[in-house]
């Protein structure tokens, strides 16, 4: 999950929650949790914190930290170090946040190809991931 997911799963009046909403529901019912990192979860809690009232912020983020559905991975030296790597190997798409990096360095790491995202970069790097909802 990447921090547009988290985002626009918050934000009902997004035009893409349903479909955000679908994606998270399936991903639960068929794997059981959906992963996620702590890179990703602070970018998600400073969006939030920035664009939302204290009180709902907290509710939301508090529901992510304790969610049984949620495996947060962390990005470990070895990861970010990766991350940085990517940073280099991309020179090209400098648009790309750190942040997206380190969840492409986890993602290869794990194999994992599917992320709830509505950010291009993913397709961009030819890692074989594949974007939802599409």
């Amino acid at each position: 999950m990447d921090t547009w997911g988290w985002v626009v799963l918050e934000d009902r009046k997004d035009p893409f929650h349903e479909k955000a909403a679908l994606c998270y529901e399936e991903c639960t019912k068929s794997s059981g949790r959906v992963l996620t990192s702590n890179f990703v979860l602070d970018e998600t809690f400073t969006i939030l914190f920035r664009r939302r009232p204290f009180s709902e912020a907290w509710r939301y983020t508090n529901a992510l930290i304790k969610s049984p559905f949620i495996a947060v991975e962390l990005i470990t030296e070895s990861r970010f170090r990766k991350a940085f790597d990517l940073r280099k190997k991309f020179s090209d798409k400098p648009k790309i946040s750190f942040t997206d990096l380190t969840t492409m360095a986890l993602m290869s790491e794990l194999k994992v190809t599917d992320i709830l995202t509505g950010d291009a970069h993913f397709l961009q790097v030819g890692l074989g991931f594949r974007t939802v909802p599409e």
